[in-house]
């Protein structure tokens, strides 16, 4: 019944997309700017999410432009700046522009058939590490900057947890989750941090032989990335845009979408999705969000 009712109020919404001629202009409501974190580079991001955007544009009847950019700091001035109507970002992100700009979650991303995700450190196996304690000393490579959800800020809660605070290890970062696993796998690092299933990514098993890798320390699991609105958007408008989202995974164009995404399917999401996201920040940045 729940996927009957979705069917039905995704076809409901998505007629303008069906009504709207290929060659029917655009109306001329204001373009929605639709913001992606840099997780990737600015051109694979931008091929990625352009099936996304024209299929919202016509959708919404409305121009929906792709806005990324090269480094977390320019894409951060942006948030700050109000500059994105529809935003995606990592869980801290959200939870930060939340509070200081009013930023609301509407979805969540599913990945590799994942609907959570955890933060985790990874070993090798023949490194004699078997407790998070045997780091001590040693250097972690994580997954992007200190403000990455599932590759710094919950791999260091673990490191706390188990009794190790800063300057009882070494920091050190790579570009992305599966670049610290890589180098924790060549012994450029005792241990990288990186969410719970990045032994699992293509990419990484490319490069890699993953059966020589363990996860040492695991957290529980949280919402994946999410999908948020600018303040001045309206209700209506944030719930339509929602209703494409979640209604994506119904339609085999639908799902052609998803697949250049590299999501599995979107669900909806709302603000206590994310409480345990923000007591783990506090814990280990000391930042009330």
């Amino acid at each position: 019944m729940r996927k009957s009712i979705a069917v039905i109020l995704f076809t409901l919404l998505w007629q303008p997309y069906a009504a709207v001629n290929a060659q029917q202009e655009i109306s001329a409501a204001p373009e929605l700017r639709l913001g992606v974190f840099p997780r990737r580079s600015a051109d694979v991001t931008q091929a990625m999410f352009q099936p996304f955007a024209e299929a919202l544009s016509r959708a919404l009847n409305r121009k929906v432009v792709i806005e990324t950019t090269y480094d977390f700091a320019s894409f951060w001035e942006n948030i700050a700046n109000n500059s994105y109507d529809l935003v995606h970002y990592n869980q801290y992100h959200y939870i930060k522009s939340h509070r200081d700009y009013g930023y609301r979650v509407i979805a969540r991303n599913v990945e590799f058939g994942h609907e959570e995700i955890a933060g985790s450190i990874l070993v090798r196996k023949d490194s004699n590490i078997e407790t998070l304690q045997d780091l001590k000393g040693k250097k972690i490579i994580f997954g992007g900057g200190r403000k990455a959800m599932m590759a710094y800020i919950v791999p260091t809660y673990l490191l706390r947890q188990a009794g190790l605070n800063k300057g009882d290890y070494f920091e050190q970062f790579a570009l992305n989750p599966p670049k610290a696993a890589i180098a924790a796998y060549y012994r450029q690092a005792a241990a990288a941090g990186s969410g719970h299933y990045t032994l699992d990514l293509p990419i990484v098993k490319k490069e890699i032989d993953t059966s020589q890798m363990k996860y040492l320390a695991t957290s529980q699991k949280m919402a994946h990335l999410p999908w948020a609105v600018n303040k001045s958007i309206s209700d209506e408008l944030a719930l339509k845009i929602r209703a494409i989202m979640v209604g994506l995974m119904y339609t085999n164009k639908g799902k052609g979408i998803l697949k250049s995404m590299r999501i599995t399917k979107f669900l909806p999401a709302v603000d206590s999705d994310f409480a345990l996201h923000r007591g783990i920040t506090k814990a280990v940045l000391g930042e009330e969000l």
